[in-house]
């Protein structure tokens, strides 16, 4: 089994730096992929209420726990709140019903999904809420500010809900305007980061702010080439690229591995995504060789500064203008 470094957290919590990223898993597989995952040997499993598997996950953990091949507390169970419940008092109701979901009685790391707030819509009506009110195409914001939501987050803390909170998705401004206010400074950061995204001065402020980075959709395009966005389709697959093809060639590693490994080698924790046995191996062992300085900053040298993940591209235009 792979020996996964850990990242120490300002919480004071361990968290490994190689985990298992859980949007996409279709749920019928979900608990076959989670259970395999662990027998892998991975320890972190990133989900979120708007992934829709948090139930299946659980029964994956559950599964493992039962046939003794793991214990909860060797685990690390990240979730997220979604946009409809950052309302403060919509906070821990919500995140008892995934920890239910999840089958565990708290979260190792429970991050703000999006820094934007929508009106909320009960569980009962629709689950996961998705973005639209209506659950078509009518988007309803809510007044709750970060700060509101903020502090409901660092009041799951003390109550056992959640061992370390963070946040996702936000940039420089709004990492600074938390950490004003913050009682409990976010442990984590979990953005986009691949090579076509590299964010430098961003993690330099999560560096300086001791503030840990996870990235999410290292291989790029890869993840978003399914919803027709131009650049995912138009931009050579960052696993095709010479540069990252001679590096691994070079290294006799998998171009994915490549990826990963510049990424784990700069600090960074990672979450890829897989259903593979195979793959899920493949993408654990990526923390024992090295990168020359000189191959990653050609890695970096591919940045292009292009955002898959963000709202605007997944909404017709009339729907722009709410994100900008």
């Amino acid at each position: 089994m792979v020996a996964v470094p850990n990242i120490k957290l300002s919480s004071g919590y361990d968290m490994p730096q190689v985990g298992l990223g859980l949007w996409k898993v279709e749920n019928e597989i979900a608990p076959d992929v989670v259970y395999n995952a662990i027998k892998a040997g991975y320890r972190l499993f990133d989900g979120a209420c708007d992934y829709g598997n948090e139930v299946e996950c659980g029964q994956g953990v559950a599964r493992a726990i039962k046939e003794g091949i793991v214990k909860r507390e060797e685990l690390f169970i990240v979730s997220k709140l979604w946009n409809t419940f950052h309302d403060a008092e919509r906070v821990e109701p919500i995140v008892r019903k995934q920890l239910a979901d999840w089958g565990v009685d708290y979260f190792d790391l429970y991050l703000i999904h999006f820094p934007i707030a929508l009106e909320y819509v009960d569980p009962s009506v629709r689950y996961p809420p998705s973005w639209f009110y209506d659950g078509d195409k009518e988007i309803r914001l809510s007044k709750a500010t970060i700060q509101q939501t903020w502090t409901a987050l660092e009041a799951l803390v003390p109550a056992g809900l959640a061992r370390s909170i963070g946040v996702s998705n936000f940039q420089a401004q709004l990492l600074y305007d938390v950490l004003r206010y913050a009682k409990i400074r976010p442990a984590t950061l979990q953005i986009e980061h691949h090579p076509y995204l590299v964010q430098q001065e961003l993690l330099n402020l999560c560096k300086a702010e001791g503030i840990a980075v996870t990235a999410y959709s290292s291989f790029g395009p890869a993840s978003f080439q399914e919803f027709d966005m131009e650049h995912a389709t138009k931009l050579t697959p960052l696993m095709e690229t010479d540069a990252i093809k001679s590096i691994a060639a070079k290294h006799g590693k998998a171009t994915s591995q490549v990826l990963l490994r510049w990424a784990t080698q700069r600090g960074l924790a990672i979450i890829p995504k897989s259903t593979r046995v195979d793959y899920l191996e493949a993408n654990l062992a990526v923390t024992d060789f090295d990168l020359t300085a000189d191959e990653i900053a050609q890695i970096s040298s591919l940045n292009k500064g292009i955002r898959f993940n963000q709202p605007s591209n997944y909404f017709p235009t009339e729907l722009l203008w709410i994100f900008g």
